[in-house]
């Protein structure tokens, strides 16, 4: 089967210039990295077949012979200028940790450009809350275990007195260059791993790590307003990086505890008020607690039917980075009478007795139309 066309993969013109490949890489590699397709092998195919071609086509050698020879340049005993050898795949996973970094979790260099500094790791902290400190907002306490500089050797991984050296492979570049042909391709050193440095004499207390682990205790504002999944970023609290690297984010997932008494949709709230059939039928006035720590009256017109919602407005929720406030739909119930006295039985048959379609309208109009469903005879 022939390959398809580099610049069709990529869905640019031959004229494309470095930005515009650059932007069509990084949109169809968002779309169809593995990460974000578990389990799917087209679009791991076409992620492998996205990245080759931004390979070849963002090096401006490589694009040329291709341009000139096309997929014969990069064939081994094809009629172009030969093959890449074994170090030509490793280079595919540097472009794309050049472009992307640790967008997926999964970079080896994770934001330590050339220098081969590994930032630290991003961490999650899972914080629960309840619906009242959602509403006002709350300054928590927590404790994280996690890793930060070694005191030792100040984050350098070398014993004290004593200090890494540069590198022999790589000259402290941490990086070295293949050549092949007229193609030169860049990998990670191999001895310092990317970093350019060599620890002769370690640290005892880090092992050369450059970083030990503590339990850290750190305040978090929680905002007022915020909802069941809200991300907080604490940037530069997460795990120290490698010797002196810069370190990763906290991030403090927060869940809202189910209310006994509320319901949430966004920044409204929703309660259940149970009133007499009685209630319901004269009217009356009923009081409802607020999460602001009140009372709001809610009067009921006589004739209410269970099910019927009042809405009062701006006590609800509040809006997250705004001044104002969602509503609080208050839906009446009404309840029916249990375990009647003999004389609360003779007075209800009573009433059912001189009720009329004006006193039960909706049942009225029910019964009358499965009347006429049935032709005049629901029996």
């Amino acid at each position: 089967m022939a390959k398809r066309d580099y610049y069709e993969i990529l869905g640019v013109a031959k004229t494309a210039d470095d930005a515009a490949l650059k932007s069509a890489f990084r949109k169809l590699a968002m779309q169809y990295h593995p990460d974000k397709n578990p389990g799917d092998a087209e679009a791991e195919q076409k992620f492998k077949e996205i990245n080759e071609a931004y390979q070849i086509l963002s090096d401006g050698q490589k694009r040329a012979a291709y341009d000139r020879f096309g997929h014969q340049a990069f064939e081994n005993g094809g009629g172009g200028p030969g093959g890449f050898g074994p170090d030509f795949a490793s280079s595919m996973s540097d472009i794309f940790e050049d472009i992307f970094g640790d967008v997926f979790g999964g970079g080896g260099r994770r934001g330590g450009g050339r220098g081969g500094r590994e930032r630290g790791a991003d961490l999650r902290y899972n914080l629960e809350i309840t619906l009242e400190e959602a509403f006002k907002g709350k300054n928590a306490t927590i404790k994280v275990p996690t890793s930060i500089t070694c005191d030792a050797c100040s984050g350098t991984g070398a014993k004290a007195g004593s200090k890494p050296r540069s590198c022999g492979t790589c000259g402290g570049a941490g990086r070295v260059r293949a050549t092949q042909g007229f193609f030169s391709i860049e990998r990670t050193c191999p001895t310092c791993g990317g970093r350019g440095e060599v620890i002769e004499d370690p640290c005892r207390v880090c092992s050369g790590s450059g970083r030990v682990t503590r339990e850290r205790t750190l305040s978090v504002n929680v905002p007022a307003g915020v909802e069941d999944g809200t991300r907080i970023r604490l940037a530069g609290e997460g795990e120290a990086g490698m010797r002196g690297a810069p370190a990763g984010d906290l991030y403090i997932f927060l869940s809202v505890k189910p209310h006994g008494f509320y319901s949430r949709d966004g920044a409204d709230l929703f309660c259940r008020v149970p009133i007499s059939m009685v209630a319901a039928a004269l009217g009356t006035e009923v009081k409802v607690p607020t999460l602001d720590g009140k009372e709001a009256a809610i009067k009921i017109p006589e004739g209410t039917q269970s099910g019927k919602q009042f809405r009062l407005r701006d006590k609800g929720m509040p809006i997250l980075r705004s001044k104002d406030m969602g509503d609080l739909y208050v839906q009446a119930v009404v309840e029916t009478p249990q375990n009647l006295t003999r004389r609360q039985r003779e007075l209800l048959q009573e009433f059912e007795q001189g009720s009329s379609s004006e006193t039960s309208p909706e049942s009225a109009g029910f019964f009358s139309r499965v009347k006429d469903f049935f032709g005049g005879s629901p029996g």
